[in-house]
This record gives structure tokens, C-alpha cells and sequence, in this order.
């Protein structure tokens, strides 16, 4: 069929398309001829027939698309085949006035065969034939497909924002490009006008019921008239013949009505986009071996009820149960073909290792015991899950890039309530909670007693103590920090990522900033990143600014201290320090907040001088170990203190010595933060309120 169209398209040429073109027209003005123009029986013979070969092609269409817009020219082809059978109506209408007198054939073959064929002659059984038809048509058909399409219609575009704002968030998460998102917005417009188009051409099919019965009762008022009054007939004479003719006219027109009517209801009423309707209901109404074995069984009972014609349904209830049997066995020989794998014969290269078998390591995983599932189950009301995301989204916030995915699994070789997290395939962290008890932290000044389990805070190292939900508010009035279960997990994730955010900025997460910062700042970035600095440079300068805490929130000062320094200083330890510089104030804020006073930890002056010494030689930094582990414990016991008076821990040393004693006092005191003489802003005072080696 492809190539003979496409043979014919070769052939006309241009024509082809102006034909298409022309042809709607062309037929609607036809179709209106017929209402002025006398046609001959042999023609009404020919246009009957094709109007009843045009409802069944239509009807067929109608049951075998699979989604609405696959016949959208449904609603014009409804008014083009209702105004054909009504000018079909008004042709014969005009023949049998004017002929009815000579028989029951002077409307053609087929109005005859309707009339005697169909309902045997008698115009009574015919009139009852056609009012039963009317009603199935009018009252059952179409108002419940006119109902469907105006539901449907409303639904349709009350559902239209939601549909299109999912397609523009499928463009924004790059699961679609600009032209699918394009064919998905003409695709829902179209399905929309189509539904509205629906609604209205419906009111064609109940006009056109509307309508028979109206041509059929003026035909039968004014053939009895014209045959009576104007060719002198007998009134048996003029009902046999006027009668007859107006109800086989009748008929012929209102089948293929119903048949249009039904592939109306057909197209409104259709659900789901996958299957065509025969699919649909083979695969839904007869593919459930239950269901037809019940139906078997209940037909057969009611065919032993003596007075009842056993044979009819025994029949049915054989066929049924035979059917039911049919399906059965096949639903058992898919199940045994999935339970059962055929061995084969070890082949070549059978077993043999591929890169299929690689697992990927998790960036940031999580793993729970058995008793911990519960917190990831929705149905559980689990709320581990919005939590972490919670967690990731406030890291962004903060931090300033955004963090891989926490990808959760549950591990049976954990204790029951045992949790790890691991970052790229690193254990980092582990701890137990218990879901259903809440952590009673505390923070340093409760002294209440509290009865449970005794444990430490996974995430900051207080003492706290498991306890039942009935001690909660005791426990709350007493000063401690009650957490629940999801809770301890989620700060415990929060404070790790925190901790780790250097190890976390990886080469694709250093990739996703930049695009991110590019449709901010797109001259910047192309101007600096990567002609002045390399992605793997830009990357380890962040990494380096994490390890010591400092946030990347701001990222256009950073790659604009960048484009500063770049020229002359490819060192990205130093790019860091200059970086850090140009983020005095924001540093400062990050550990002080909005005081200008700084209460800052300061190095004995001699102390300083030897460290300095040491960590400056020319023969290469050598602090002697025992003064560094001295030096370390000091700072470590003075950062506490510090912290015990409610003062932020950080420690004021020269710009020389500032990124080694960092390095060096990390693992020994991981609160204390180190600052440089010129990362002091010239908007605030410093007052030494504790110093290392002296007294303060």
C-alpha cells in the first residue's frame, strides 16, 4: 500500500497534493448537491451502500488506534458522514414522495431489501425496529459518549499546566532536548483541541438521531397524504407502499448511524495509550483463567436447574471451562519456563570475565541493618529519605557545590541496628540507633539522670542516652536535646559530608559548578576557565579551600581572584592562599558571624619565633617532634577552652607560618580554625584572649 502510493505521488507529481487539498471541499459540495439535485435509484443504491461502508471503515478505525491523536480528523469526519446520510435522507426523502405510488422499489434496491428483508414487509415491526434502534442511538450511545467527550474535554485542559510544566522539567533535568520538548508541547495541544472538537461534533451525532426521527415521521405524514390525495390509493394501498418505503429509508440511514455513534463512544472512552481496544479487552476481559472457570462453573449450575435448556448452557459452560483450561496451562508453562533454566553445554569462553562485572564504587553510601530498614520505608512511614535529601540540599546551600547522591542499601552483615556511612567505598563513620527511641543529647549543663542506654552523640561526641518516647518531655525540660531516630542518622550524614567536603568535590562535580556559574557569568568563566586555569587546577584550589572549612559559595570571586593571579602564579597551593585573602571578610563571618571584635588564640611570641624558624628553614621545613606534639596537644587543650567560653576557636598566626600549623594542628584540634595577619579585614579588631605556650 506504501508503494503504491508512493508510485501515485511519483506519477502526479505537485497534483497529488492539490487533489488532497481539494478533496474535503470537493466532497462537502457533492454531499450538498444531493439535497437539490434528483438522484436515480441505481445512484441512491450506490451512495447508500458507501455511506454504510464508510460507517463500518470508520468504526474499524476507531477500535484498532492506540492513542486519540492517531484519528484526530475524527471529529471533521463525524460532520462530513452526518451530513452525508442527512442529504442521503433528503434525496430519498424527495424519490419516494414523487415514486412511492409505482412500489416498494422506487427508491432503489437497497431502501427495498431494508424494507422487506430487515423487518418482512410489515411497516408496524418496522417502526418498532427503528424507535428500538433510536433509543440504543440517542438515549444510550450518544448522551453517554457526549457525557465521556465533555468530561473528558474538561479534564484534558484542566490537566494541560501539569502536563506541560513536566515537560519542561524533563527538558531542565536533560532527559529530553529542545525538539522532543517541542513535539511533547504540539502533542498536548493537539490531544487538547482534539478533546474540545470532540465535545462539540458530538452534538452531531444527537442531531442526526434528532433528525431521523423527524424525516421519518414527516415521511410517513406526507406519503400517506400524496398517495391518498394526489394518486388516489386506498389507505392500505399508500401505508403498504409510503409507510414501507419511509421506514427501509429510515433504517438504511440510522444503521450507519449507530455504527458512527459506537466508534464516537469507541474514541472518547478508550484508557491507557499502549494496546488498541481489541488487545485491551482480549488481554483484560479474557485473559484471566479465574475468572472465565467461575463464569464456567456458574453457566453450568444454571443449566442443570431443571425447565432451563440444558444444551445451551452446558455448551457454553464446556466452551468456558475449555478456554479457562487453555490459559491455565499456559500461565503454568511460563511460570515453569521462568523457575526452570535449560542447562547448556559449557560453550568457549563460558564464565569468562567481561567489564559487566565491574561495580561501580558509591561516591557517598549508606548501609543499614535489618531493624534500620524501616526509616527508608515510605509504607512505614519511613522519613529517612526526605531527610537526606534535606541534608544535600542545605549542603548545597552552604558549602556551595552540590553533592553526589547518597546511595542507600541494606547490609545483614551489620547488627540489627548498626548504620555505615562510606565515601568512595571508605567506611567514614558508623553508629547504632534504634527506631522507635529518641537520643536525649547533652549539650553540657543537664545533669538529670535519665534511664536508657548510655551512648555518645555519632555525630559531635556528647554524651547522650537512648530513651523511650514516654521520657521525652522530661527529658526536653531537663535540658538535653532530644532527637528521633531519622534525625541522629541524617546530623550524623551532614556533619560527615561537612567534614569530608574536599573528598567530595570530585571532577564531575567540579565540571556541574562551572556549567552552573557559566549561565551566570558566561564571559567570566570563558574568559578565565579553561584558557587562564584548567579544570584539574580549579579543582584542587576548592579542594584545598575545603579542607580548612572555607565555603565556595562565592564562586565569582574566586575565579575572579583567579583571573587575577592566574598570569603569574600556577601553584595551587598559592592560588588557595590568595583566594583566601580575597575571602577575608566571608571567613571571617563564617567562624565570628557579625562581631568586629575577634576573640582570637595567639602563639607565645618565642614559640612563634621557633615554630616560624622551624617551618621557614631553607633546608626544609623540621619542627622538632616532640615540640610539634606538644605544640598540637596545647593548641588542642586552649581551642577547648576557648570553646567552653563560648567563643569560636581560631588561631591567629603569621601569613608565613599560616597553611603548615594548619596542616600540622588538623588532626590534633579539627575545630580549631587558623588564620593568617592578612586575613584579618581592616573592619575588625582582634583581642588575644588565649595563647599557646604563655599564659593568656
Amino acid at each position: 500500500m506504501n508503494a503504491l502510493t508512493s508510485k501515485l505521488q511519483a506519477l502526479l507529481g505537485p497534483r497529488a497534493g492539490i487533489i488532497a487539498a481539494l478533496g474535503a471541499p470537493i466532497a462537502v459540495l457533492l454531499v450538498l448537491s444531493m439535497m437539490v439535485l434528483p438522484l436515480p435509484p441505481f445512484v441512491l443504491d450506490l451512495l447508500f451502500t458507501f455511506n454504510i461502508a464508510m460507517a463500518v471503515m470508520v468504526m474499524m478505525v476507531a477500535a484498532h488506534m492506540v492513542k486519540p491523536l492517531d484519528f484526530a480528523a475524527f471529529p471533521t469526519v463525524l460532520l462530513l458522514t452526518t451530513l452525508m446520510r442527512l442529504s442521503l435522507n433528503v434525496a430519498s426523502t424527495r424519490v419516494v414522495l414523487l415514486q412511492g405510488h409505482t412500489g416498494t422499489g422506487a427508491a432503489g434496491k437497497v431502501i427495498e431489501s431494508f424494507g422487506h428483508f430487515l423487518i418482512g414487509g410489515n411497516f408496524a415491526v418496522g417502526l418498532i425496529v427503528f424507535a428500538i434502534l433510536v433509543v440504543i442511538n440517542f438515549i444510550v450511545v450518544t448522551k453517554g459518549a457526549e457525557r465521556i467527550a465533555e468530561v473528558g474535554a474538561r479534564f484534558t485542559l484542566d490537566a494541560m499546566p501539569g502536563k506541560q510544566m513536566a515537560v519542561d522539567a524533563d527538558l531542565n533535568a536533560g532527559l529530553i532536548n529542545e525538539a522532543e520538548a517541542k513535539r511533547r508541547r504540539a502533542e498536548l495541544g493537539d490531544e487538547a483541541d482534539f478533546f474540545g472538537s470532540m465535545d462539540g461534533a458530538s452534538k452531531f451525532v444527537r442531531g442526526d438521531a434528532v433528525a431521523g426521527m423527524l424525516i421519518l415521521a414527516i415521511n410517513i405524514v406526507g406519503g400517506f397524504i400524496i398517495g391518498v390525495a394526489q394518486h388516489g390509493l386506498s389507505a392500505g394501498q399508500a401505508a403498504d407502499s409510503y409507510i414501507l418505503l419511509a421506514v427501509g429509508d429510515a433504517l438504511v440511514a440510522q444503521v450507519p448511524a449507530l455504527l458512527i455513534s459506537v466508534a464516537a463512544a469507541m474514541v472518547v472512552s478508550r484508557v491507557g495509550t499502549d494496546k488498541d481496544i481489541g488487545s485491551q479487552i482480549g488481554r483484560q476481559v479474557f485473559g484471566s483463567a479465574k475468572s472465565i472457570a467461575i463464569t464456567a462453573a456458574v453457566i453450568g449450575a444454571l443449566g442443570l436447574i431443571p425447565g432451563m435448556p440444558h444444551i445451551v448452557f452446558l455448551l457454553i459452560a464446556g466452551g468456558l471451562g475449555y478456554l479457562a483450561w487453555w490459559l491455565r496451562s499456559k500461565e503454568q508453562a511460563a511460570e515453569a519456563a521462568k523457575a526452570v533454566k535449560p542447562i547448556m553445554p559449557p560453550s568457549e569462553g563460558a564464565g569468562e570475565a567481561s567489564w559487566e562485572d565491574l561495580v561501580p564504587v558509591d561516591t557517598l553510601g549508606l548501609e543499614v541493618g535489618y531493624r534500620l530498614i524501616t526509616l527508608v520505608d515510605k509504607n512505614r512511614e519511613g522519613d529517612l529519605l526526605s531527610r537526606i535529601k534535606g541534608v544535600r540540599r542545605k549542603f548545597a546551600q552552604e558549602v556551595g557545590f552540590l553533592p553526589p547522591p547518597v546511595h542507600i542499601r541494606d547490609n545483614l552483615e551489620l547488627r540489627p541496628s548498626q548504620y555505615r556511612i562510606s565515601l568512595r567505598g571508605a567506611v567514614v563513620g558508623e553508629a547504632e540507633a534504634y527506631p522507635g527511641m529518641w537520643l536525649a543529647i547533652n549539650p553540657g549543663h543537664a545533669t538529670q539522670k535519665l534511664i536508657g542506654t548510655p551512648t555518645t552523640d555519632p555525630a559531635f561526641g556528647l554524651p547522650a542516652v537512648w530513651i523511650e518516647e514516654r521520657q521525652k518531655e522530661m527529658a526536653q525540660m531537663s535540658g538535653f536535646t532530644v532527637v528521633d531516630c531519622s534525625t541522629v542518622v541524617a546530623t550524623h550524614l551532614s556533619h560527615l559530608m561537612q567534614v569530608h567536603a574536599a573528598r567530595l568535590l570530585g571532577r564531575v562535580e567540579t565540571q556541574a559548578l562551572v556549567e552552573h556559574l557559566t549561565k551566570q557569568a558566561p564571559q567570566l568563566i570563558e574568559d578565565v576557565i579553561p584558557k587562564m586555569v584548567s579544570i584539574a587546577t580549579l579543582q584542587r584550589v576548592l579542594q584545598l579551600l575545603l579542607e580548612e572549612g572555607v565555603h565556595v559559595r562565592d564562586m565569582r570571586s574566586i575565579v575572579e581572584c583567579l583571573a587575577e593571579n592566574a598570569a603569574t602564579v600556577t601553584d595551587p597551593q598559592e592560588l588557595a592562599r590568595r583566594i583566601r585573602v580575597h575571602l577575608a571578610p566571608a571567613i571571617v563571618q563564617q567562624i565570628y558571624g557579625s562581631v568586629k571584635e575577634l576573640d582570637v588564640i595567639a602563639l607565645e611570641p618565642e614559640l612563634e619565633r621557633l615554630v616560624t624558624q622551624a617551618l621557614n628553614s631553607p633546608h626544609g621545613a623540621a619542627l622538632d617532634p616532640g615540640v610539634a606534639d606538644t605544640l598540637a596537644k596545647s593548641a588542642a587543650d586552649t581551642a577547648q577552652k576557648q570553646e567552653d567560653r563560648g567563643v569560636p576557636a581560631a588561631l591567629l598566626v603569621p601569613d608565613l607560618i599560616r597553611a603548615p600549623m594548619a596542616r600540622l594542628l588538623k588532626r590534633a584540634a579539627p575545630r580549631l580554625k587558623v588564620l593568617g595577619h592578612s586575613e584579618i579585614p581592616e573592619t575588625h579588631t582582634i583581642r588575644i584572649g588565649s595563647i599557646i605556650g604563655g599564659a593568656a
